[in-house]
């Protein structure tokens, strides 16, 4: 599978298997999503499970709190990343706060489908990495899957938690990525992290679409005589720290890699774990590799913007050698 053929199986799953489950947003029913991840679902499933929804992602975040408080769990496609802030009044005020503000009367069992990131040359509002937003505030989790098992698993525990996620699906490896994965029911747990690759001189954490950029480094890594440890973080929020922690630990360096801009992100919450867990432990200054602070550009300077191999790489070099 590659991952969007592993998060429509997922979907399919759960539809099949749970009648509380229901799926929608702008094209996600007749013509199955802008990038087909939902194709074929409502003719299996029905119109009444998944449909289409109006162009209103106010209207998508606020239906879905009064279905999740009826019973039903809603799976909810913001069509593009960036289309998310219409509806983050919903999100913030009620999604992320109802079970609170009723005393644990209401659960909001919703996950918000986003597919998020650069990299295939879009527009405006086509292109952000906001993940950094969302798991600041208390309520909600925020996913990130690099590979299609991961993505399967992880949708799966997405669907079947009882609070509100926010699935983020990196748009440019969609189709980049084909692995083995089960066609029954897995589960992937929301929360921890995994070691892709086990090293001695440095971590490097990253997440997404990164993981395949710091692998391609790593390879660069390995040509100069250095070992790596890539944890891939599959999780914002809630953060696997532990795993962080001990590897730090272990190598006594740390690099983050990540697509959001520089300040205030995923990357500083890092640097505050290795600083934090593994202070006495580290060689050198924990170092991060992440966009600039500004919009993301249009299709003629998105290059410019991106993390590349090479970048990731001189980070490492420079951190090893410090």
């Amino acid at each position: 599978m590659n991952i969007v053929s592993a998060v429509n199986d997922a979907l399919d799953i759960k539809l099949t298997e749970d009648k509380s489950v229901v799926v929608y947003g702008e094209d996600v029913g007749y013509e199955g999503g802008v990038f087909r991840v939902t194709e074929g679902l409502q003719k299996k499933h029905g119109v009444e499970r998944v449909f289409d929804s109006p162009l209103a992602e106010s209207g998508i975040a606020g239906t879905a709190v009064g279905m999740a408080a009826a019973g039903l769990r809603p799976v909810i496609e913001m069509q593009f990343c960036g289309f998310i802030y219409p509806a983050f009044n919903q999100i913030i005020s009620h999604v992320a706060r109802l079970h609170n503000r009723s005393r644990g009367r209401y659960r909001m069992p919703i996950v918000i489908r986003l597919p998020y990131g650069g990299g295939i040359n879009a527009l405006e509002h086509h292109s952000e990495s906001m993940e950094a937003i969302f798991a600041h505030i208390p309520g909600l989790k925020v996913v990130v899957p690099s590979t299609p098992h991961d993505a399967k698993g992880l949708l799966i525990s997405a669907i079947e938690s009882d609070d509100p996620v926010l699935f983020l699906e990196p748009k440019r490896i969609y189709r980049a990525i084909k692995q083995e994965v089960s066609e029954e029911k897995f589960s992937v747990p929301i929360g921890k992290a995994k070691v892709l690759s086990e090293g001695t001189d440095v971590t490097v954490v990253a997440y997404g679409a990164m993981i395949r950029e710091v692998q391609k480094a790593m390879v660069m890594a390995k040509e100069a005589g250095y070992s790596v440890e890539l944890i891939d973080l599959r999780t914002i929020y809630p953060l696997d720290k532990e795993t962080i922690a001990a590897s730090v630990k272990k190598t006594g360096r740390i690099v983050f890699v990540g697509e959001e801009p520089r300040s205030f992100g995923v990357g500083s919450e890092i640097m505050a774990v290795a600083n934090e867990e593994a202070f006495l432990h580290l060689e050198a200054p924990p170092k991060r590799v992440s966009a600039f602070d500004v919009i993301v550009p249009y299709p003629r300077g998105e290059h410019h913007y991106m993390i590349t191999p090479d970048k990731i790489f001189y980070e490492i070099e420079r951190t090893i050698k410090f």
